[in-house]
């Protein structure tokens, strides 16, 4: 099978062939990762533009090493330091990336859909990073490897997403991501924070965070958004803490075999206790490693690689 998208936009135009190449591309292109010398030349000569309007740690770096050790050139531009700040707007400083013929532009967007116009608009494949609360399909790649790589196989897990769901494009793009890969999503959160309508992703509700993480396979627990929100949404951080805080205590009603995710940062003692994130069914930091791999992944397969994951 050959890849055949040119833009990675969202979980929804990925069939599940697509995302198991994904997988079994960044699979192998971990190994790049573990060796002595990290880098290949597999896309020597090739131009990576990152994007991004709005801050990142976790993406952006990861992006950019991804980059770097396939042997590609990225540069990083922020809307603070593009034209932008003078009015130009971003479609008009996507023609002018495009007049520099990088091979892949990579962005985050805090509106829906900007990397969509972009794909529509110029000619470098797009990469979306990230576009206000749509979609975050690198993340959610990089959350499926990690549960296939502990799990063996997605299909016939059940996955709690546990938080602030409307505001998260990461719980969004996981509910398509992992009920398209065979695996049961169950929802809980705050009323204030699960929108209307979710059911027609595949997915069920709860408001009540055990009946949520009782039987699960995985708990993912999602930050709250303050930035998103427009109005307060729960009486404060302690009393969200009491009703949807993952704690020691908590887990004690879960598999012996659960595992626990989250997309980061992290709110310590909020959404998640400190001894739980850092405790041994975390695999948090094992997202962080996996997001090089995928999106090594994702600028191999978008920018027509060698197709050999292992040239030396």
């Amino acid at each position: 099978m050959q890849f055949q998208k040119k833009n990675i936009l969202d979980m929804e135009s990925l069939s599940v062939d697509e995302i198991s190449m994904i997988l079994d591309t960044a699979d192998r292109m971990k190994e790049i990762s573990q060796r002595p010398v990290k880098k290949v030349p597999t896309l020597r000569g090739k131009t990576v533009v990152l994007f991004f309007y709005e801050p990142s740690t976790r993406t952006r770096t990861s992006f950019d090493i991804a980059a770097k050790r396939l042997s590609a050139d990225s540069l990083s531009i922020s809307a603070s330091t593009s034209s932008m700040v003078k009015g130009e707007t971003l479609i008009d400083t996507a023609r002018n990336l495009e007049a520099m013929n990088p091979d892949v532009i990579v962005i985050r967007h805090p509106s829906a859909g900007a990397p969509h116009m972009l794909a529509r608009t110029v000619s470098p494949s797009i990469i979306n990073a990230g576009d206000g609360m749509h979609a975050h399909p690198t993340q959610s790649l990089l959350d499926l490897m990690t549960v296939r790589e502990n799990k063996g196989e997605v299909k016939g897990l059940r996955v709690a997403i546990i938080g602030d769901i409307s505001h998260s494009r990461v719980a969004r793009s996981n509910c398509i991501g992992f009920t398209k890969m065979g695996a049961e999503v169950i929802l809980a959160g705050p009323q204030t924070m699960i929108p209307k309508g979710i059911e027609t992703l595949g997915v069920s509700f709860t408001l009540n965070m055990e009946d949520a993480i009782y039987d699960s396979d995985v708990i993912m627990m999602l930050r709250i958004q303050k930035e998103r929100q427009k109005s307060f949404l729960f009486p404060s951080e302690r009393e969200y803490a009491k009703v949807y805080g993952l704690t020691r205590k908590r887990l004690e009603s879960t598999k012996d075999d659960v595992l626990i995710m989250h997309p980061g940062p992290i709110n310590r003692g909020v959404e998640i206790a400190p001894d739980v994130a850092d405790g041994p069914y975390s695999i948090i930091l094992n997202q962080v490693t996996n997001g090089v791999a995928v999106r090594m992944a994702l600028l191999y397969l978008v920018a027509g690689g060698t197709r050999n994951a292992d040239t030396d």
